[in-house]
């Protein structure tokens, strides 16, 4: 008989004396955590503006690009679904429900796709190398790949030894924005460099977050994030801090730009998301917070990509 901490979660809810109604069209969708795609769009359109901002654009490369990182992003949603769900961790939850941890899909099922979703990034990177001809992008390309498979996945998941947020700074800040920026220049530029740090300090932030809300379930299935190491003041101030630092980098490029200064309204949702997380006393006061940074992190990339195609060379560049 299996255990209720088997890694089959359909019989431990059977064990509970609960049958899961199988996954739904929407669960699926669910699941894909359509929340977190601003992670994958922000930095390929920051990429490209750098790129654009240094008189070089291709579309069919940007384009490319935004599918490689797309088709991650969902990978490694559907991988940490059925990573964490075969070890146990998503068996309570207090956000939204996983297929795998609740027993609405086979872990295999689940883990074929998120298989489909990072080979679909693969023919992306492959075609953005084709395009572009830069060969040396293919093991940047494998890199990323195996990163998001082993965030949670694998013998020892990098997820569970407090390196999530430093990770998630580099792969969806500088990786992916001076990544989309060199396929489409052949070099990388100073502003590119900016805004991935921009950008990955808001991911870094989002990846906080998540952590924070779940510290206590965490706690219990032995996942160390950086939440449980540091406790939960040092998180809030930390997830503070790394707000502040995009928009710190903002003021500078806001300086030189045109509409650099509209940019600023995405404090209408960052400035929210950190008094939510500084006062929060519950993991559910949390979920708010995380939908408002997944938001930030999508206007401000597009935003400030916007800004930077609509007005003067950006200030970074220019000294």
């Amino acid at each position: 008989m299996a255990s209720p901490r088997s890694g089959n979660p359909a019989k431990r809810a059977q064990l509970a004396g609960t049958a899961p109604s199988p996954a739904t069209p929407r669960d699926w969708i669910a699941a894909a955590r359509p929340r977190t795609l601003g992670m994958a769009i922000a930095p390929v359109a920051l990429g490209t503006a750098a790129a654009f901002n240094a008189e070089g654009y291709h579309l069919g490369i940007a384009l490319a690009c935004l599918a490689l990182a797309v088709f991650l992003q969902i990978g490694v949603n559907f991988a940490n679904d059925y990573s964490d769900g075969v070890k146990g961790t998503d068996a309570v939850r207090v956000g939204p429900g996983r297929l795998v941890g609740a027993g609405k899909a086979a872990p295999t099922t689940v883990r074929n796709v998120a298989i489909g979703f990072l080979a679909a990034g693969a023919l992306a990177g492959i075609l953005v190398v084709l395009v572009s001809g830069r060969w040396w992008l293919l093991l940047v390309g494998v890199v990323c790949i195996i990163a998001a498979w082993t965030y949670t996945g694998g013998k020892r998941p990098y997820g569970y030894y407090a390196l999530g947020e430093l990770m998630a700074f580099l792969f969806f800040g500088p990786v992916a924005v001076m990544g989309t920026t060199y396929a489409i220049l052949g070099r990388i530029t100073e502003d590119s460099v900016a805004l991935g740090i921009a950008i990955g300090a808001i991911s870094a932030a989002l990846m906080l977050c998540n952590n924070l809300r779940d510290i206590e379930t965490d706690r219990a299935a032995g996942k160390r994030s950086l939440a449980t190491l540091i406790g939960r003041r040092a998180s809030k101030v930390l997830f503070v801090v790394l707000m502040l630092v995009p928009l710190v980098i903002l003021g500078i490029f806001a300086y030189a730009l045109a509409y650099g200064i509209a940019v600023f309204a995405v404090l209408l949702l960052a400035g929210p998301a950190m008094v939510i997380v500084a006062m929060a006393r519950t993991p559910r006061d949390l979920i708010t917070a995380l939908g408002l940074t997944g938001l930030t992190a999508l206007l401000y990339g597009v935003g400030l990509a916007i800004a930077i195609w609509g007005g003067p060379a950006g200030f970074v560049s220019a000294v």
